[in-house]
């Protein structure tokens, strides 16, 4: 029992080790556990409503729609749970400008289904559902109404003329007709898209550039009122994974069996089959349009032939007359000089017969030598060779009018809004895991200096223990279960900060960026447990090292007091001109310094921990910062992008030029695509075994201008570095060609592609084509890919593929539709913004974006709060630090402390003496840990792979400086609380010996 209330006393006089122990416990567990339970919690929620929304795990689209046929082989595949064929229609409608959207029919086998959050779900015709973004934009309401056109359907899904019945069984008996939805709307109910869970006022919306192939908004509508035959995709719910989280690579696994097994034989034989069908049905109408077209050919040659045989009647009469004329001068002549033989020929002679060499001669003669014959035969050779032109493009249209098949199968990765999120919570994860590992060390450090001091302190009480036979295991139990109970303490409330405080900050922050509905915070007991076993086993440990080296030696030893230890030269000292002019107290500080080597390295190793953690976090801060200004001033030459319809492209360039701001500009095509590496190990595509999809900004560049794309962006080529460093090449070292595509380093970074990989581009419609990248392109947001005019039409089969090379204008051949401009404008940042805005109000322009307004306005509020947050519980970190270690370096110098008082020292020149040590060893720690963060903010960016974005380190000397002056400032707060103990010092009770 006595053993026991000495133990308890011994805890209550040393209660500041245990706060301090405490405290490094809670904020490591608290850090540890933190982010991965706000991620964790957002990862969840988010699978709950993709489940209960049946967010398909598979989405099959073909190039020629799908047929019943199509769905009946989708559900005998082994493994698919569900399958739901969708329609859906491109329809565009007035909002201050052309807008588009599609009208997407709600499936009613429970797949992709909306989230109702207002009003009610859409069920006659003519009522729809909209996302609250159009709301939003459109100042609309529950029961507005809305008046909608439709897009002409593609000939893809319009011409074909097959009908399946339910039965999958083929039964062509008519023309399939594309989707149609009504076209007068009534909003009932206010949704959110599953397969978009983006806040529209969240940063991504302001880096979105729309295309030709994409949408403004979505309306969902019920099946009444809907027509239509073919089917625009297919989603199927794949068996199990609904059980698996779908953030988790089992999930993943699970999902590719089925892909696997659709792109492996179902894929190839239903594209042959639907290939066959529209030959049959099209061969019919093309057998019809071809007699059609022969009858029409036929009767414009009749006309042309007769016109052509008035025009040769009228010459030959001509030549006739000449020909009679010019005989009957050569008779004239004959009968002046022989009247006899005149008179015997009598008038009735006839007209000389000519040659048909000769006339043909006369013919040409007379048409040049007559301007309205010439014209006349020019224009008979012109119609005649209209109509050449017209039966050889007839033909060629006849023959090519039938559609290749292609199915396209993806998974949820190719959702934009999907793929976006996992990325973002991946990277905020990743530095929840990196971040832990420096507050353990430091955990560990702190608690060996605290215990071995603790530990040293009562040797003598040790040593008597085990003389009196208590075991050294009991003796050694007062210190262990001190630490355990500091630890498990200190461990419960990092886990109510982690499970509950630093949760619900960063839920906060992405719900203003994401929309996820039924979120809430849960508690993981495994991982819990397991955070605070880390740090129970980091401090124990280190308690049992203090404990072994102290209770090795026998109970006599220990009840002595320890020797001092031996005197010994430093370094310093050898350095004789620096050490003659160092004062008494100089020398003293010094030796103190550099002579207890555990005392260096401790504090200066927990003070750099600390530092290096704080400039991480400010370097974070300061790289996100920076990138608007980065990307929008120093990559992106040009001021102003304008983005229009194909339809409207022409008249967005005269919009755009009648203006009279733009100083020099470049058209390209600008689309909405894919890039995708599949995994490999050959390094054909990267990095052995990468693998992964990225949403791009496909800009195509015309041929005749690829010179110019460098005057408009920055064309940089970067090679990937060691701890986040990228070595970037020369400006304007690169250049594009027709050999490959330049990739922005955003994607690239993400994918691991590098220049002579191969990856998968898919186009604005949804072609897809191998291409090499030439060269990765220094870019840090969005995904941009550029690619020649050439190379385009090369990948994509255009129309254009053979004379765009030698063209010598655009007009010379059917070309790429420039529907985008860049351009460099005149006037302030004010005005090109305003600019930009009053532009898109114009019917012809779908997007205008001022590269000024999106330098000044891009901010990343998760990132952000998540560096806030670690900078704040690292520098709570270095107050606990240096709190312990000061009280750690005044306990093992009462005695020379109160030595000092007894030889006159006054309370401030004690305090002098002590703290001047200790900010000596806070200096050297500042210094090591200013790089140090920096290599740490290096090496956490090659974990930070998100979505069209790329971290270029940057640290500004500002950061540098507030990371020095905080941890010093740390250092002065901490003096404040050690110099009243240092005051209550007694020199005599002190300087008692325990002999």
């Amino acid at each position: 029992m006595a053993f026991v209330k000495d133990m308890l006393r011994m805890w209550a006089h040393s209660w500041k080790r245990f706060i301090s122990i405490a405290m490094i416990t809670l904020l490591g567990v608290a850090v540890l556990t933190g982010i991965y339970a706000g991620c964790r919690d957002a990862f969840r929620s988010t699978d709950r409503f993709f489940d209960a929304q049946g967010l398909h795990d598979v989405q099959v689209l073909s190039t020629a729609g799908l047929s019943n046929g199509d769905i009946a082989a989708l559900r005998k595949v082994n493994g698919v749970a569900k399958v739901q064929a969708e329609r859906s229609q491109e329809v565009t409608f007035d909002l201050d400008g052309r807008k588009s959207a599609t009208m997407q029919e709600i499936g009613t086998n429970g797949i992709d289904q909306p989230y109702l959050q207002e009003g009610r779900m859409p069920k006659k015709a003519g009522e729809i559902a909209v996302t609250r973004k159009f709301i939003r934009d459109s100042g609309k309401h529950i029961g507005s109404r809305l008046t909608v056109t439709p897009e002409s359907a593609s000939s893809d899904t319009s011409d074909t003329s097959d009908t399946n019945g339910a039965d999958g069984t083929n039964e062509t008996n008519g023309t399939d007709e594309a989707p149609s939805f009504p076209t007068k709307l009534t909003i009932v109910g206010v949704v959110l898209d599953p397969q978009n869970l983006s806040n529209p006022d969240g940063y991504s919306a302001m880096t979105s550039f729309r295309s030709t192939a994409t949408t403004d908004y979505t309306f969902f509508a019920p099946s009444d009122g809907v027509t239509g035959t073919l089917y625009t995709s297919a989603t199927l719910l794949v068996k199990g994974a609904a059980a698996e989280s779908t953030f988790d690579e089992s999930y993943e696994n699970t999902v590719k069996q089925v892909t696997d097994r659709i792109d492996g034989t179902v894929k190839t034989d239903r594209q042959k089959a639907r290939r066959q069908e529209l030959l049959d049905a099209g061969n019919r109408k093309i057998a019809d349009a071809r007699a059609e077209a022969d009858k029409k050919f036929a009767d414009a040659q009749s006309q042309i032939d007769a016109n052509r045989q008035q025009f040769n009647q009228q010459v030959d009469q001509i030549v006739d007359m000449q020909a009679s004329a010019a005989a009957a001068n050569a008779g004239a002549a004959a009968a002046a000089g022989a009247p006899n033989a005149a008179a015997a020929a009598g008038t009735n002679a006839p007209n000389p017969q000519l040659d048909e060499t000769t006339r043909e001669t006369m013919r040409e003669t007379i048409i040049a030598a007559s301007p309205e014959l010439t014209q006349a035969k020019q224009q008979l050779d012109q119609a005649q060779s209209q109509l050449n032109e017209q039966k050889a493009s007839t033909e060629q249209t006849l023959k090519t009018s039938i559609p290749q098949v292609r199915w396209y199968v993806q998974d949820r990765q190719s959702l934009g809004g999907f793929s976006a999120l996992k990325s973002d919570l991946d990277s905020i994860q990743s530095l929840g895991n990196a971040f832990p590992i420096v507050f353990l060390l430091v955990a560990v450090m702190m608690s060996l200096t605290a215990m071995a001091r603790m530990v040293e302190e009562d040797r003598s009480l040790i040593g008597t223990y085990v003389g009196l036979g208590y075991g050294r295991l009991a003796v050694a139990s007062r210190y262990l279960l001190f630490a355990l109970l500091a630890c498990l303490i200190g461990g419960g409330l990092g886990l109510i900060a982690g499970f509950l405080g630093i949760p619900a900050f960063l839920l906060v922050v992405l719900q203003g960026m994401y929309v996820m509905p039924g979120l809430r915070l849960e508690y993981d007991w495994l991982y819990g447990s397991l955070g605070i076993a880390l740090f129970v086993v980091g401090v124990l440990a280190a308690t049992i090292y203090a404990c072994v080296q102290e209770m090795r030696q026998t109970p006599a030893a220990l009840m002595r007091p320890k020797a001092p230890r031996a005197g010994s030269r430093i370094l310093l000292e050898r350095i004789r001109p620096v050490w003659n002019r160092i004062g008494f107290l100089g020398k003293v500080t010094a030796r103190n310094i550099f002579r207890f080597k555990s005392r260096l390295i401790m504090t200066v190793g927990g003070v750099a921990g600390c530092t290096a953690l704080i400039v991480c976090g400010l370097a974070i801060n300061d790289t996100v910062a920076d990138l608007g200004i980065k990307q929008y001033r120093d990559i992106y030459q040009y001021d102003l992008m304008v983005v229009s319809d194909d339809s409207d492209a022409s008249a967005m360039r005269t919009k755009v030029a009648s203006d009279g701001r733009v100083t020099s500009s470049l058209d390209v095509r600008i689309e909405s695509g894919d890039l995708t590496v599949a995994g490999s190990g050959d390094g054909d595509s990267g990095k052995a075994g990468s693998s992964g999809s990225e949403s791009i900004q496909l800009v195509a560049v015309p041929e005749k201008h690829l010179s110019d794309l460098g005057e408009m962006v920055t064309l940089q080529p970067v090679s990937s570095g060691i701890l986040g460093t990228s070595g970037v090449g020369k400006t304007g070292s690169l250049k594009l060609d027709d050999d490959g595509v330049i990739v922005a380093q955003s994607a690239a970074s993400a994918l691991g592609v590098k220049a002579g990989s191969k990856v998968r581009l898919t186009n604005g419609d949804g072609v897809q084509a191998t291409a090499k990248v030439s060269a990765v392109n220094r870019n840090l947001i969005g995904s941009d890919v550029y690619v020649s005019e050439t190379y385009y039409a090369k990948l994509f089969d255009s129309k254009d593929a053979k004379n765009t090379k030698n063209s010598k204008s655009s007009e010379d051949s059917e070309a790429l539709t420039w529907n985008a401009m860049l351009a460099k404008l005149s006037g302030s940042d004010t005005s090109q913004t305003d600019y930009a805005e009053s532009l898109e109000e114009d019917s012809s322009v779908m997007k205008a974006v001022s590269c000024a307004h999106m330098a000044d306005s891009f901010k990343f509020d998760l990132m952000g709060a998540v560096v806030a947050l670690i900078v704040a519980l690292a520098g709570g970190l270095a107050l606990v630090v240096l709190f312990t270690l000061a009280n750690t370096n005044v306990s093992e110098r009462v005695r020379e402390m109160a030595t000092l008082k007894v030889l006159g020292f006054f309370d401030r020149e004690v305090h002098h003496y002590v703290n001047r040590e200790m900010m000596i060893l806070t200096v050297m720690g500042v210094i090591l840990g200013l790089p140090l963060g920096r290599l740490v903010g290096g090496m956490l960016t090659m974990a930070l792979n998100m979505p069209s974005l790329y971290f270029e380190v940057e640290v500004k000397p500002l950061s540098y400086v507030i990371a020095a002056v905080a941890t010093m400032a740390f250092a002065l707060l901490v003096q404040l609380f050690v110099n009243p103990v240092l005051d209550r010092i007694d020199p005599i009770s002190s300087l008692k010996s325990v002999e």
